[in-house]
Parts: structure tokens; C-alpha cells; sequence
């Protein structure tokens, strides 16, 4: 018989597969922004919030803080890998120097912030339980963010009834994530996994409800134009 552990591990294999194809669907954009050679009014905001989500996630993951967690520690691993090729994107191909310095100025103090975070929380506690319950209040807290940061756009969706501000895979890839970590989470309850997860996949719902009512109401045309920019500033995060 199939116990509970087998089962959590599948969910969790699904779950990296999911959260990769959400790490890679701004792809188009990136596309379009080395093509270009330039980022045009693309932000890099999302993408530095989800690196900074990434990194405290590996943390949380590793075997000094909350063992047993390799699932995590990979998807997140490979998630931050690919949102540092996103920023490196954004440093070439940005004509404003001073987004440039703010780039490299966020990633030094969110590089800076994380070792701090891990220096305070491995040194000063003892127990892995005890850093467990730390870290994961810093994650969840980021990892909310990411998750509700596409729900910006509801209130343009609902202005404009129109979609085209809100890319259909960015929404479903985040739903089916935050309901595969949640399940994940709950097989082996941890909190600090289903809180998130579950408010993400709560926002992913929301998301495709807008979607629904308003998809027949959107013009055809423009929005395929427009997609890949909207991407950018929708990108969300992980576990």
C-alpha cells in the first residue's frame, strides 16, 4: 500500500514541474527584449521580488534549518538560477544607468539581508525547530507578496473589462502551484507551506474568475501585442 510519503514526494516532483513552467513563462518577453536590445518600459520590480523570495525559500530549505526538505530546496534553487539570468537580462540591455544601479543596488542588500537572516537564525538558535518556525514566518511573508502581487491588475481588469493586462498561463501556472504545494504541505503538515500556498492558490482562483467573466468581453487584437509586457509586471513566485 502506498503511504503518505510516497505520495507527498509525487506531489512534490509535480509541484517543481509546475513552479519551473512558471519560472520560464516570461520566456516571450525576454525574447523580445534581446531581440530588441533593449528592456524598453519593462520593470525588473517582480523579478528582484521573486529572487529575494527564492533565496529565503533555499534557506528555509536547507538541512541546517528545516531538514528533509530537498523538493523545496530544488525548485527554488533552480527558481532563483533563472530569475538571476532574468536581472543579468535586464543590466545588459538597460540604456538608463540608474536602473542599472538599482538592480545591483537590491541584489547587494537582498544578498546582504539573507546572510544576515541566516547568520542571526543559525547562530543565535539551536534547534532546527526553533529556525524552522523563524524562517518560515520571514517566507511566508515574502512568499504572500508574490503570490497576491498579480492581483494589482483586478482592478484594471474590472475597470476596462478587458483581460489583456493579465496573461492567461501566468494565472493557471499559479493556480495549479499554489494548489500542488498546498496538498504537498498538508500530507506532512507544514504550516509555513500551506498558508502561503493556499492564499496563493485562493489569488490564482480569483484570477481566472476575472479571466472567465471577462475574456469574451476583451478586443481581439491588441492583446497579443501587449502580452509579453504585461508579463513582466505579473510575474509572480513559488512554494
Amino acid at each position: 500500500m502506498v503511504n503518505v510519503m510516497t505520495i507527498r514526494t509525487f506531489v512534490g516532483l509535480i509541484g517543481n514541474a509546475i513552479s519551473f513552467g512558471l519560472f520560464l513563462s516570461p520566456g516571450p518577453t525576454f525574447y523580445r527584449i534581446i531581440k530588441n536590445k533593449s528592456v524598453e518600459e519593462f520593470k525588473p520590480d517582480p523579478y528582484l521580488l521573486t529572487t529575494i523570495n527564492c533565496m529565503v525559500w533555499v534557506l528555509y530549505a536547507t538541512p541546517f534549518i528545516h531538514p528533509g526538505s530537498t523538493l523545496v530546496l530544488t525548485t527554488n534553487g533552480v527558481g532563483l538560477v533563472i530569475e538571476l539570468i532574468y536581472l543579468c537580462i535586464f543590466l545588459l540591455y538597460a540604456k538608463d544607468n540608474n536602473q542599472k544601479k538599482y538592480i545591483g543596488g537590491l541584489l547587494v542588500l537582498e544578498v546582504a539581508f539573507v546572510a544576515l537572516v541566516a547568520g542571526l537564525v543559525i547562530g543565535l538558535e539551536s534547534t532546527t525547530k526553533k529556525r524552522t518556525l523563524i524562517m518560515g514566518i520571514i517566507c511566508i511573508i515574502f512568499n504572500i507578496g508574490m503570490y497576491c502581487a498579480p492581483l494589482t491588475i483586478a482592478k484594471k481588469v474590472i475597470q476596462t473589462k478587458s483581460v489583456e493586462y493579465m496573461p492567461f498561463w501566468l494565472s493557471a501556472f499559479g493556480t495549479l502551484n499554489g494548489a500542488c504545494w498546498l496538498v504537498y504541505g498538508l500530507l506532512k503538515f507544514d504550516i509555513n507551506i500551506v498558508i502561503p500556498n493556499g492564499l496563493g492558490f485562493l489569488a490564482g482562483v480569483a484570477q481566472l474568475t476575472l479571466y472567465a467573466c471577462y475574456y469574451k468581453k476583451t478586443p481581439k487584437g491588441g492583446a497579443d501585442n501587449k502580452q509579453p509586457k504585461s508579463e513582466v509586471q505579473l510575474q509572480g513566485n513559488i512554494v
